[in-house]
């Protein structure tokens, strides 16, 4: 186990719109505000989005399996920021789900935005690992 004890930074409120996508959204904020360590909730919809919803396989090798979801449909997820190789990487989970089709994994590249989906930066001052 690693952990680090820290400070509450700034806190970042964006607004992401129709078909505006996840990953590249919240990476560019995270450069822009120079953003290594955060917690991230998100809250609205999802017009498309490929979720790992689990391994296919442990051994030898993780293999992930992938859903898709159509929507349009809702979602709430939370996640972190942390920098990989300097560069700031989002990892978040979330719920998904319209009328009585729901899953919970984590959503990949390519997720774009339903109407709008609200997304909270919470950054993390800290002590480096």
């Amino acid at each position: 186990m690693e952990y680090a004890v820290g400070k509450t930074g700034r806190i970042i409120a964006a607004r992401l719109f129709e078909g505006e996508d996840l990953y590249k959204s919240i990476h560019k904020i995270a450069v822009a505000e120079n953003i290594k360590s955060a917690a991230v909730l998100i809250t609205g919809g999802f017009r498309e989005v490929n979720v790992v919803v689990g391994p296919k396989q442990e051994k030898p090798r993780i293999v992930a399996e992938f859903e898709n979801f159509a929507g349009p449909g809702e979602v709430l997820g939370v996640g972190t920021i942390y920098c990989d190789n300097e560069e700031p990487k989002l990892r978040i989970h979330a719920a998904i789900g319209k009328a009585d089709k729901v899953m919970v994994g984590c959503p990949r590249d390519g997720t774009k935005t339903f109407l709008i989906l609200e997304v909270t930066i919470i950054q993390q001052c800290c002590k480096s690992w």
